[in-house]
């Protein structure tokens, strides 16, 4: 999905896959300073972007982007003989020449490194104090779990809750997850504990955190992403039993997808 200052582009799509690009809707739509708003879907929209930015650039248009998940973020390091692909990513998107890029809840710091005139927005922070409101917790006795370094880092900011932080070994050439352990202190039993991280896939990561959680005393196990696949709906983290309730933004997500298990907020409205 790609969005031009509010409005969603529509594409054609010729029978060989090339992408026909409606240049008078674009035209119609653009001012001096205008904002794209991508939604990445797959490798395709990378190339419907850059034919709108390039034609926005005949028009000596002003053109920001606002990135709602950064694709191939998760690749930001090499790992074996896996490629750089974040890299790569980047330097497309700086080719483009945006006069700013808004990125929500990226990875890694790695992201806007790599990304000229770049910044990051974290929803995630911002949909907490909703997330506790509405599970009813008690910052005197219910933790907030961070599944690795990573995520404590990134949310660094909150403060002032008891926080457990996992250590998991993962098998990097199946993606596995070999073991996940909790550190930190735990002085009460019967807590609700709510998981917080930037992207949820099929969920292993969170079932084994909860998992965990519910050994260790935790009633109530909730999730809070920032980003949440439709791979969500094939793993075994919703039928588990073991999270009670998804909440997450529509990054990847649209908000039709939301069930009584997934609350799906739109972006838009956390971020203006």
């Amino acid at each position: 999905m790609i969005a031009l200052n509010g409005v969603r582009l529509t594409f054609k799509t010729f029978p060989n896959g090339e992408t026909l690009v409606d240049g008078g809707e674009i035209k119609g739509l653009a001012r001096e300073n205008n904002l794209l708003d991508f939604k990445y879907g797959n490798d395709g929209d990378l190339i419907k972007l850059m034919f709108v930015k390039k034609h926005l650039d005949e028009m000596r248009s002003k053109v920001s982007l606002l990135i709602r998940y950064m694709p191939y973020s998760r690749m930001d390091r090499t790992e074996g003989d896996s490629v750089f692909t974040l890299k790569h990513t980047a330097s497309f998107l700086n080719g483009l020449g945006f006069e700013e890029i808004t990125v929500v809840e990226p990875h890694s710091d790695v992201t806007t490194a790599l990304l000229d005139r770049s910044k990051a927005e974290y929803p995630t922070s911002l949909l907490l104090a909703r997330v506790m409101e509405e599970t009813g917790f008690d910052a005197s006795r219910d933790i907030l779990f961070f599944p690795d370094a990573g995520a404590q880092k990134r949310y660094s900011k909150v403060k002032g809750f008891k926080q457990l932080v996992g250590f998991k070994s993962r098998d990097f050439e199946t993606g596995e997850i070999r073991s996940l352990e909790l550190v930190g202190n735990i002085d009460t039993t019967e807590f609700k504990a709510i998981i917080v991280d930037d992207l949820c896939s099929y969920g292993g990561t969170f079932l084994r955190s909860a998992e965990r959680l519910r050994e260790a005393g935790a009633s109530e196990v909730y999730l809070l992403v920032g980003h949440c696949e439709d791979a969500v709906f094939k793993g075994d983290m919703l039928g588990s039993g073991l999270v009670d309730k998804v909440f997450t933004t529509d990054t990847i997500l649209d908000a039709a997808q939301g069930t009584e298990r997934i609350r799906v907020t739109e972006i838009g409205g956390i971020l203006s």
